[in-house]
C-alpha cells in the first residue's frame, strides 16, 4: 500500500523536524515547503494528498494559499489542515471560510495533529457503496468525487462532498449539530459545533449558485436537512 504523502507548508525549522519525526513515524511520506510560493509551486509538481499549511508564512500567506489550491480545479479536493498561534474563534472561522478542512492551533499534542491529519484524509475517499446519488437535479458522483446541478458543476472541498453525500444519503431527515459531526468528521477528533455552520454555509453557497433553489434547510433549535424548497 502506497504511504500517503503530506506536504508540511511552515517556516519554523524545530517545528518542521517535530512534525516530520511525528509523521514519519506513523508511516506517511512527508515533503517541505518554507514559504507560500514554495508551497504551491510543491503542490503542483508533488501532488500531495494533504497539505499542512502554517497560517503565518513568507512571500503569500498560508490563507491565500488555501484559497488559491481550492480555485484550482487540479486541487480543490486536496485536503487542508491550517497550523497557527491564532485561537480566536473569528480566526478559526476565517481560516474555515478560505476553504481550510481542520484548523489546530500551536502548541498541540502530536498524536491529536495526527488523529485530525488521519480524518480528514478519511473524509476525503469517496464511497464505493453507491456510485451515484441523486436528490432533485443534484447528482453526487461518490466514485469521480463530482457533484453537478441541473448539469452544471458543482465544486465543493472535501468535507462540504462529505456533507452533501451524507444528506443524499438521508433526504429530508433533520440531523443536530453533533450527529453531523459524528458522521461526517468522526467520533475520534474533537471538532466545534461551530464549524458545522461554516461548512454548511459553503455548502449552501456552492449549490445555490446562479439562482438556485436553496435545498439546505435550516430548522432552528435542531440542525440541518437536505429537502425540497417551496419557494
Amino acid at each position: 500500500m502506497t504511504k500517503p504523502l503530506v506536504l508540511i507548508v511552515e517556516d519554523e525549522t524545530p517545528l518542521v523536524t517535530l512534525l516530520r519525526y511525528n509523521l514519519e513515524k506513523e508511516g506517511f511520506l512527508v515533503c517541505e515547503a518554507g514559504d507560500g510560493e514554495e508551497a504551491l509551486l510543491q503542490i503542483a509538481e508533488r501532488k500531495p494528498d494533504l497539505v499542512l499549511l502554517d497560517w503565518m508564512l513568507p512571500l503569500v500567506s498560508g490563507i491565500e494559499v488555501c484559497r488559491r489550491i481550492r480555485r484550482s480545479p487540479e486541487t480543490r479536493s486536496l485536503p487542508v489542515i491550517i497550523l497557527t498561534a491564532r485561537g480566536e474563534e473569528n480566526d478559526r472561522v476565517r481560516g474555515l471560510d478560505s476553504g481550510a478542512d481542520d484548523y489546530v492551533v500551536k502548541p498541540f499534542s502530536p498524536s491529536e495533529l495526527v488523529a485530525r491529519l488521519r480524518a480528514v484524509m478519511r473524509r476525503a475517499q469517496p464511497s464505493n457503496a453507491q456510485d451515484v446519488l441523486r436528490f432533485g437535479d443534484i447528482e453526487v458522483d461518490t466514485a469521480a468525487h463530482r457533484v453537478t446541478r441541473a448539469g452544471k458543476p458543482v465544486h465543493l472541498g472535501p468535507t462540504e462532498f462529505r456533507l452533501l453525500q451524507y444528506f443524499v444519503l438521508h433526504p429530508g431527515r433533520v440531523f443536530a449539530r453533533g450527529q453531523l459531526l459524528d458522521a461526517v468528521w468522526g467520533h475520534d477528533v474533537y471538532v466545534e459545533g461551530r464549524t458545522v455552520d461554516v461548512h454548511i454555509r459553503r455548502l449552501r453557497k456552492a449549490l445555490n449558485a446562479g439562482g438556485a433553489v436553496d435545498v439546505v434547510r435550516t430548522v432552528r433549535s435542531a440542525g440541518y436537512a437536505l429537502d425540497h424548497a417551496t419557494r
